[in-house]
């Protein structure tokens, strides 16, 4: 028919060609559209009606294929998505009025006035995908939201949502507005495998719907738009609070609630009911919920049947678990320290090989289910940030050989070099930092300073090195939370700034691996219900450190000799027969405490501290607190792979002083020994070229050398100062 009328439509087209077309052409022309629109719209309409689910059965959830998480051997089990149904169906009047209308707050304002779709929320939701050429968006009443949920799946098509409008239609046709709300309560998924509000509210809460608050209810009105994403046990509780709270302002506009009853609701705080999911390795499987919901949406990951094989090993994550409980229970009644996180990465290909995220998941109490690894603006690293510093001026031709004064020093050019001042005459802080045992100890060489993990030769090292370099370098082997580089400045070496512990046990995995980066991952493949590979890991390598530099540092931090000064030669980073290259980081206040460290197999952080950051004990600084816990799984994890050898570096020498490990220039004619800091005779930018000849051209050299000429009693600016006793009384 179609076909025919076409014809009829192309001989009048082409029989007005060539001559000027009438009044009468033109009106057939245009009634033929208008047939033949309507006759094809009459068509689709009948095919679409035809292919419709009955309405009827809408009581009846449609059941989908459950989403499983495995391990990386894809035989253990990590978390089944869909998993065992928890479903209450309860009478329209045993749900709350607050929880109402916080649903109508959230979702659909307009439901009780629409036939079931809202033309202006089409329109915009038109718009929008039109912009992003994609069927992202909903624009979706609670009838649509019904109807996708129960009746036709998250299929995103033109001709699936014509046919959600039409069954908006019928539904709405067939059922009363209380009648369609009450079915949307009671159907919808609320995350954590609940449906409807009543499962939701024991779930989550602990009570039935009935008892819900108003705080309470706004809560749950909020999920329903991301359950995975903003679920009370996952990474985004500070989102879903966010989102209750405008809801709350939201009922307010609309007089649902007072501006008391607003303000008494925002200020209560939100007490969940612990999680009773079976799930394995949960602050992992949560990021895994969170990557695949970003990427295939929550509908896909809620009822799409995918089969996830995950990068964990099951084993090494018992492991995981098994110490971080034992040594936080011990860290927080010897230390103060009550929480602890755990990270262990391939640095061979980026696998995430056990991740422990909080010391108890399920202890809402304590804030478990925070993921300190990759959660919040991060953690200050302390003196574990050091190594790319040294690797930077190892780059720029430091040997590390390379002698630097370990004294006292200040290091803000307009303060006094003695470091008895607090502010220079700007009113900006003077900056003198100590070692962490109150101690200097003179002329240290690079390796010896990283060893013991020196402050003063590592502020140094950083001016040497440079600031911005340093943050470059350490943004390309794996540092995102350096994003503000005007705010950093010597402190930088110390921990200056805020580090997440997957981006650091990543980043160190750059030295383990001879220089070349593999961004760590969670995910080996994804698989759909019908078998097709949807998904599958690939080589993201990437060289970011010359081979020389990698293996440089890979040598002085497994140095257990440069690090026995401090540490003692039987430390918890030390494996009698295994080459393992670790550092220690403690912040000034002791709110953190970092292991990291690795074999060119495995790399593991520990940070050992205290959600609300409160201080340790001085006591857990250093090694104390994290040490025995890193040490504890790393020796479990060496034991299931091959013992492998971090290749060595190339030899490295130099004649020029300070750079050759000696600390003192004697003249050829004869004359006095001198003793000065390197930034006498190295240009900091250059350090192979010639010795500067002007070194006071340097804002740091007249407080650095300060110091030294104290000691060594040969003060030439002014005034000659007798040498004093020894360096550890400055």
């Amino acid at each position: 028919m179609i076909l025919v009328m076409s014809s009829i439509i192309g001989r009048l087209w082409s029989s007005s060609k060539n001559k000027r077309p009438n009044l009468k052409q033109t009106g057939m022309l245009a009634l033929w559209v208008i047939v033949i629109g309507a006759i094809f719209g009459f068509g689709l309409l009948i095919y679409i009606q035809s292919t419709l689910p009955d309405p009827n059965t809408i009581a009846n959830r449609k059941v989908n294929e459950s989403t499983k998480i495995y391990d990386r051997t894809g035989q253990i089990l990590l978390y089944d998505i869909h998993g065992e149904e928890k479903r209450t169906i309860i009478p329209w009047e045993q749900i709350p009025a607050n929880l109402k209308n916080a649903t109508l707050a959230a979702e659909d304002s307009g439901f009780y006035t629409h036939g079931g779709f809202d033309l202006r929320g089409i329109f915009r939701s038109l718009l929008k995908d039109i912009e992003t050429f994609s069927l992202s968006q909903g624009g979706s009443t609670i009838t649509q939201q019904l109807v996708k949920q129960t009746l036709l799946g998250p299929d995103k098509t033109i001709l699936r949502k014509a046919r959600e409008l039409i069954l908006s239609i019928e539904l709405e046709r067939k059922f009363s507005k209380d009648q369609i709300f009450w079915m949307y309560l009671n159907q919808i998924p609320y995350g954590s495998n609940t449906y409807g509000v009543e499962a939701a509210a024991k779930a989550f809460f602990g009570k039935p719907a009935a008892e819900l608050n108003l705080n309470e209810a706004a809560t749950l009105a909020a999920l329903p738009q991301a359950p995975s994403y903003y679920s009370p046990y996952g990474n985004h509780v500070d989102a879903l609070i966010t989102r209750k709270n405008g809801i709350l302002a939201n009922m307010k506009k609309l007089g649902s609630i007072s501006s008391d009853e607003y303000d008494q609701a925002v200020a209560e705080k939100i007490v969940f009911h612990s999680s009773t999911e079976s799930i394995t390795a949960p602050h992992f499987v949560i990021m895994v919920k969170d990557y695949l919901a970003n990427k295939y949406g929550e509908g896909a990951i809620e009822s799409g049947g995918f089969k996830i094989i995950t990068t964990l090993d099951a084993t090494l994550q018992e492991d995981a678990e098994t110490a971080v409980t034992k040594y936080a229970a011990i860290n927080k009644t010897k230390y103060k320290a009550s929480n602890a996180a755990l990270v262990a990465v391939s640095p061979k290909n980026g696998d995430i090989l056990a991740l422990v995220g909080s010391v108890n998941y399920f202890d809402l109490a304590n804030q478990g289910n925070f993921n300190v690894a990759i959660d919040g603006t991060g953690r200050q690293p302390g003196s574990s940030f050091k190594p790319f510093a040294y690797a930077v001026a190892f780059q720029k031709g430091y040997p590390d050989s390379t002698t630097i004064f370990d004294f006292k020093t200040e290091f803000n050019p307009n303060c006094t070099p003695d470091g008895n001042q607090d502010k220079d005459q700007y009113g900006l802080n003077c900056y003198h930092p100590r070692n962490y045992d109150g101690i200097f100890r003179g002329a240290v060489t690079l390796r010896q300073a990283l060893g013991q993990s020196l402050n003063i030769p590592s502020v140094k090292t950083l001016y040497l090195a440079g600031i911005p370099d340093t943050i470059n370098l350490a943004q390309k082997m794996g540092i995102t939370t350096l994003t503000e580089p005007d705010r950093y400045g010597l402190s930088l070496v110390l921990g200056g700034a805020e580090v997440h512990p997957i981006d650091l046990v990543s980043a160190y995995s750059v030295f383990a691996n001879d220089g070349v980066r593999n961004p760590y991952r969670i995910i080996q493949s994804v698989e759909d219900v019908n078998g097709n590979i949807l998904e599958q890991a690939q080589d993201q390598s990437e060289r970011v450190l010359d081979t020389q530099t990698a293996r440089m540092i890979d040598n002085v931090l497994s140095d257990n000799s440069a690090r026995a000064a401090v540490f003692g030669y039987n430390n918890s980073l030390y494996f009698p027969g295994y080459n393992v290259a670790a550092k220690t980081g403690t912040t000034q206040d002791n709110r953190d405490g970092w292991v990291v460290g690795f074999s060119p197999s495995i790399a593991t952080v520990v940070w050992t501290g205290n959600n609300d950051n409160s201080q340790m004990t001085a006591a857990g600084a250093g090694i104390s607190a994290a040490g025995p816990m890193w040490h504890e799984f790393m020796a479990k994890a060496l034991a299931t792979f091959p013992r492998e050898s971090f290749p060595d570096p190339e030899p490295v020498s130099s004649s020029k002083i300070m750079l050759n490990g000696s600390n003192a220039y004697t003249p050829p004619n004869g004359g006095p020994t001198q003793y000065h800091e390197i930034l006498y005779y190295v240009n900091r930018d250059d350090p192979l070229g010639p010795i500067p000849s002007n070194p006071n051209n340097d804002p740091q050299f007249i407080n650095w050398d300060w110091p030294v000429l104290q000691v060594y009693g040969e003060w030439q600016y002014g005034n000659f100062l007798s040498p004093t006793p020894t360096p550890q009384s400055f």
